[in-house]
């Protein structure tokens, strides 16, 4: 089986070692051996240490590579949307099988790879696309294909899962974290893409597409970020037993019609200590999955890396491999369901609110009031003096409440609402709650 591979990055330079160190091994997995047919690389002269390959492999011409009549599988582990999803497409029309990290693309353009798969009658493969080496979108897509799931909750970011643990631990505040994470090789130089949520919100859209088998992009996905949460965030979790994650969540639902739809959303989120995510440190990735038959599902371990990526890439490649020699190929897409998906303000939550109000009688019942307005009941109530200071000086104080489950529409317009009182000096912060904290 000859392979190309577009890109000889981190997880590419990974892949082409495992393929020299398990040559062996492979070959009898697979039922012949695997060679590198060629190499697509942005610059030919870089210096790629030891790494154990012939130099004549590399190319600047990832599309001419593509196109070679001795290619079987492509590889792609490039990144981005374009140029790889023009590379990508040429290689599926053309009947070759394509294993892709790419995240981002299929995320927002998922549909126009599974349809070239299905014109060409080849593989689509990218279980490293979420979760690095975990065995996650294999079991999704062929071994719980037999159930209903229901719901889908992951940490699927080991940077944020890295600051918010860090935070947790030590008491650090997300800018002395992120210096951390960022020491450690664990952010990148520019973390937005992880801290805003971006990177989580992709990997919800292939999660969700998966599991209720509706095409869905990131663009559907509800996305915010980390930078927000506060040390004092981070107190209040633990005075309610509770931790904070960044998850993504993705679950069925009905709207107004009785018609099933699916909700999408990434944020930052109070959970139990006794929920299995809240143990889930460092930058482990988890995902928590829910199905009818097969019940609670916990899938653990490293999320990222060069190498835990590119065992996830091979394992694809034999999967693929093995297809192409039996004269067979996997089961195409799966978004029979077609499910609509639910706009954020009808997904049914909790919220932790902290206020800064004036300490003078008569000021919880104006803020319940506004809880009453909107339909939202109150759940727990916490009340002290502003920074945790002495009381009876008639300065400030803290509010904290929690609700019991309402539409977010509904929480947020309470919020929106609480900012314009006279009696609150300021709305501190606003996180979700999940898992029946």
């Amino acid at each position: 089986m000859r392979l190309a591979l577009l890109g000889c990055g981190t997880v590419g330079s990974e892949v082409v070692r495992l393929l020299h160190e398990q040559a062996a091994d492979l070959a009898a997995r697979i039922g012949a051996p695997l060679e590198i047919a060629g190499i697509a690389v942005r610059r030919l002269g870089r210096d790629r240490g030891d790494l154990p390959v012939d130099p004549a492999l590399f190319t600047t011409d990832p599309l001419g590579l593509i196109k070679r009549d001795d290619v079987d599988v492509v590889v792609e582990v490039v990144g981005g949307i374009e140029p790889a999803r023009s590379w990508l497409v040429e290689a599926l029309r053309a009947g070759k099988s394509v294993v892709t990290a790419n995240k981002a693309l299929l995320a927002e353009d998922g549909a126009s790879l599974h349809d070239a798969a299905a014109e060409g009658g080849a593989d689509l493969y990218y279980e490293a696309s979420v979760a690095g080496a975990i065995p996650l979108l294999r079991p999704l897509r062929e071994s719980l294909h037999g159930d209903r799931i229901n719901r889908v909750t992951g940490i699927v970011n080991g940077t944020t899962n890295f600051i918010l643990s860090a935070m947790d631990a030590t008491g650090a505040g997300f800018a002395e974290a992120l210096d951390e994470a960022t020491e450690l090789g664990y952010a990148e130089a520019d973390p937005t893409a992880d801290v805003e949520g971006f990177d989580a919100a992709a990997k919800a859209a292939i999660l969700a597409s998966l599991a209720f088998h509706t095409r869905v992009t990131a663009a559907d996905v509800h996305r915010e970020g980390i930078t927000e949460v506060t040390v004092a965030d981070m107190a209040s979790a633990k005075a309610m037993g509770c931790t904070i994650k960044l998850l993504c969540i993705a679950a069925r639902g009905t709207d107004a019609a009785g018609r099933e739809t699916v909700s999408v959303r990434v944020h930052p989120a109070m959970i139990p200590l006794t929920h299995p995510l809240a143990s889930v440190g460092d930058a482990f990735n988890a995902v928590f999955v829910e199905a009818e038959a097969a019940g609670q599902l916990m899938f653990y371990g490293r999320g990222a890396g060069g190498a835990p990526t590119a065992s996830a890439v091979l394992g694809d490649v034999v999967a693929v491999s093995r297809n192409r020699l039996a004269g067979a190929h996997a089961a195409s897409e799966s978004a029979y369901a077609d499910l609509a998906v639910r706009p954020m303000g009808e997904a049914l939550t909790r919220y932790h609110i902290s206020l800064d109000v004036v300490d003078r009688p008569g000021v919880l019942q104006a803020v319940a009031g506004v809880f009453a307005r909107h339909d939202v009941s109150i759940a727990t109530v916490r009340q002290g003096p502003a920074g945790g200071g002495p009381a009876g000086r008639g300065e400030d104080a803290d509010l904290v409440i929690v609700t019991h489950v309402a539409p977010d529409a509904a929480l947020a317009a309470t919020v929106g609402e609480l900012r314009g009182l006279d009696i609150v000096r300021s709305v501190a912060s606003v996180l979700r709650v999940e898992g029946g904290a």
